[in-house]
C-alpha cells in the first residue's frame, strides 16, 4: 500500500500566488466583464473546443462553477490580475484531479491583449509548483488542440513533455476533434509520504 497522499488542506483557505508581475486570486463575480471579454473573443476560444460567450451570464456561471469546485475540493482556478493595475488578464488552474493517482490537469486562458509578453509562463510556473509542492501531485497533464502552436511553445517552456496524440477524441461542433496531451512529472520536488 502507498503512502503517498493527496494534500486537501490546500482547499482550507484560498492559496493567492504572486510572481514577480501578477497575483493570482479567487475568482469572483466582480470578475464577469473581463472573463466575458476572454471567453467571447473568437481568436482566444479557436482552439477552446468551446462555444464563445454570447452574454455575460455564461462568464458569471463560469464563476459560480469555479467557486463551487474549490468548495467542493475539486479543483482550484485562479484569476490572473497584474499586480500594478488589478486588471484581471486572464485565469489558470488545476482540475480534474486523480487524488489515487496524485494527477491534476491544468487549463488557462488570457486576454488577446496580452498574449506573447511571457504572461501565462510565469503564471503557469506558479500554478504548477503550487500544484506540486503544495497539492503533493506527482504528475500535471495538459490538453491542448494540436494546432494550436503558441500552446504547445508555451508547454515546452515550462516543462511539459508531449505524451500523446489522441486522434477524434472529443465532439465540438459537429465534428470530431484531435487532441495531444503533454505531462510533467514532479521531479524538482519530494513528495510527502504519510
Amino acid at each position: 500500500m502507498s503512502n503517498y497522499f493527496f494534500n486537501k488542506n490546500v482547499f482550507s483557505e484560498f492559496p493567492i500566488l504572486e510572481t514577480d508581475r501578477l497575483i493570482l486570486k479567487e475568482l469572483s463575480l466582480n470578475d464577469a466583464e473581463d472573463i466575458f471579454e476572454i471567453y467571447s473573443n473568437e481568436e482566444v476560444m479557436k482552439y477552446f473546443g468551446k462555444n464563445t460567450y454570447k452574454d455575460l451570464s455564461e462568464a458569471e456561471l463560469m464563476i459560480e462553477m469555479c467557486i463551487r469546485a474549490f468548495k467542493n475540493k475539486e479543483g482550484i482556478r485562479w484569476g490572473i490580475v497584474f499586480k500594478n493595475s488589478g486588471e484581471l488578464i486572464g485565469s489558470a488552474g488545476i482540475w480534474r484531479i486523480i487524488e489515487k493517482h496524485l494527477r491534476g490537469e491544468i487549463g488557462y486562458d488570457l486576454k488577446i491583449t496580452h498574449w506573447n509578453k511571457g504572461i501565462m509562463t510565469e503564471a503557469l510556473r506558479a500554478v504548477t509548483e503550487f500544484g506540486f509542492s503544495k497539492m503533493n501531485l506527482h504528475s500535471l497533464e495538459a490538453n491542448i488542440d494540436p494546432d494550436n502552436a503558441a500552446s504547445r511553445r508555451l508547454l515546452g517552456k515550462i516543462g511539459f513533455s508531449k505524451e500523446g496524440y489522441f486522434r477524434e477524441s472529443y465532439f465540438h461542433e459537429g465534428k470530431f476533434m484531435d487532441s495531444e496531451i503533454y505531462s510533467m512529472l514532479n521531479a524538482g520536488h519530494k513528495q510527502r509520504k504519510d
